[in-house]
């Protein structure tokens, strides 16, 4: 597990052990169940790994300081870390996206995007873009 710990990127332990937890889902599941179904395995491995965490943590959505709907994170580990599942064959710039949205619409700097869907995991860490220059 330690070629997934990389000190330099913040809270690189955490999402090893998150990582970590994935796998060993994916190890005993394989692919070709649906989300739900690793989102509760996942659930379970995180409880037993001592890892504490939301699991469908609803939060609100706002534009320009509306409210505008909510939407439901897979996992929120250690109050740090947003995880967000996926069970698709494979990842696609959509699903990295999503993910960057919710960094950004719930004021978090780091999340994992994990794909139990493929003969192997995947896994994407992803951080809050940079603010961009304003000219």
């Amino acid at each position: 597990m330690t070629t997934m710990i990389k000190k330099e990127y913040k809270d690189s332990e955490l999402t090893g052990k998150i990582i970590g937890a994935a796998m060993e889902v994916h190890k005993h599941l394989g692919n070709g169940f649906q989300e739900v179904i690793y989102q509760r395995a996942l659930s379970i491995e995180l409880n037993m790994q001592g890892l504490e965490h939301e699991r469908e943590k609803e939060m609100d959505l706002a534009y320009k300081g509306h409210k505008i709907g909510q939407r439901r994170v897979d996992f929120f580990v250690g109050n740090k870390i947003m995880v967000e599942i996926k069970a698709v064959k494979q990842l696609e710039d959509v699903h990295l996206a999503q993910a960057i949205n919710y960094l950004e619409a719930y004021g978090m700097e780091i999340g994992l995007l994990i794909n139990f869907g493929s003969t192997s995991l995947q896994f994407k860490r992803v951080m809050k873009p940079r603010p961009k220059n304003q000219s």
